[in-house]
């Protein structure tokens, strides 16, 4: 039978083959979120008396004593046999995806579609920083590249590191909004030997204060990209998608972009009948 590996987030206890989960960037430091994450951690029964700087010391006090095992939550999909197989890290889209991967029926299929040809799928929750509560504008607005990019290396090490992955043949895919932090990964590690963007909007948005838009980092990929677009679709728009290629190709980067008249963003969410499209979906 084929597994499938189910990691749940924890914060005070580490066990073998869990995802690690990356310290929080600097900026974390004043957001609410780890401020309620720690406050719940200490079941304070009233919170108003304890500060963030209280908490902070805690947490400090915690690591030191090696009570601060962090992972977050992924799964991976294996095919049956021993290997090394390809592996691919997959991004994961919204909406949905934001609540949970268990909610989110496209991406859970998806991956299976990729295992059962024959690869070794990963896919970390990139909305960990934020509770699965939390509304999607909180996370549109608040996601951050730089806490992105230590999901995905994380990913990545994960991954290479499997005893049935060959570490040589690891790629990174996603669509809609995985899409756009599948240029990130490639962008921002030379690991990967292909990147596949499946209508990626706002490549050219800055996503967290002092990053820089993505498509800036177009030179920095370092394997050849694939993208399917459909030219109905708004974000990104055609225009878009020429920026995207005009980037690639002024840094250098091999790419190929597919493009299908009728048919809009989403084309190949299976779950949408408005949105999908046969044809183009399985070109």
């Amino acid at each position: 039978m084929s597994r499938v590996c189910i990691f749940i987030a924890c914060l005070r206890f580490q066990s073998v083959d869990r995802f690690p989960k990356p310290r929080y960037a600097p900026a974390m430091s004043n957001s609410e979120t780890v401020f309620e994450a720690l406050r719940e951690l200490v079941s304070v029964s009233n919170p108003g008396l304890v500060t963030k700087e209280d908490l902070s010391r805690l947490e400090a006090r915690l690591d030191e004593l090696g009570l601060l095992f962090d992972e977050i939550e992924a799964r991976i999909f294996e095919p049956e046999g021993e290997g090394p197989f390809p592996g691919l890290v997959q991004c994961m889209h919204i909406p949905v995806g934001h609540t949970g991967i268990e909610n989110d029926e496209f991406t859970l299929k998806t991956a299976e579609r990729y295992r059962d040809k024959g690869y070794v799928v990963v896919v970390p929750f990139v909305f960990h920083w934020w509770p699965k509560s939390a509304g999607i504008e909180i996370k549109r607005e608040e996601f951050r590249d730089d806490w992105t990019k230590l999901d995905l290396d994380a990913a990545f090490k994960m991954l290479s590191e499997k005893n049935n992955v060959d570490s040589d043949r690891i790629g990174i895919f996603g669509h809609c909004w995985g899409g756009r932090v599948s240029w990130l990964g490639a962008a921002t590690n030379p690991n990967y030997k292909a990147c596949a963007v499946f209508y990626g909007g706002r490549i050219k948005k800055i996503m967290g204060e002092n990053n820089p838009p993505v498509i800036d980092l177009a030179s920095d990929i370092n394997c050849p990209v694939i993208g399917f677009f459909g030219n109905d679709d708004e974000n990104p728009s055609p225009e878009d998608v020429d920026d995207y290629s005009n980037a690639l190709n002024e840094g250098g980067v091999e790419h190929n972009f597919y493009r299908y008249d009728n048919a809009g963003h989403a084309f190949q969410s299976f779950n949408s009948e408005d949105k999908f499209r046969s044809e183009a979906s399985e070109d």
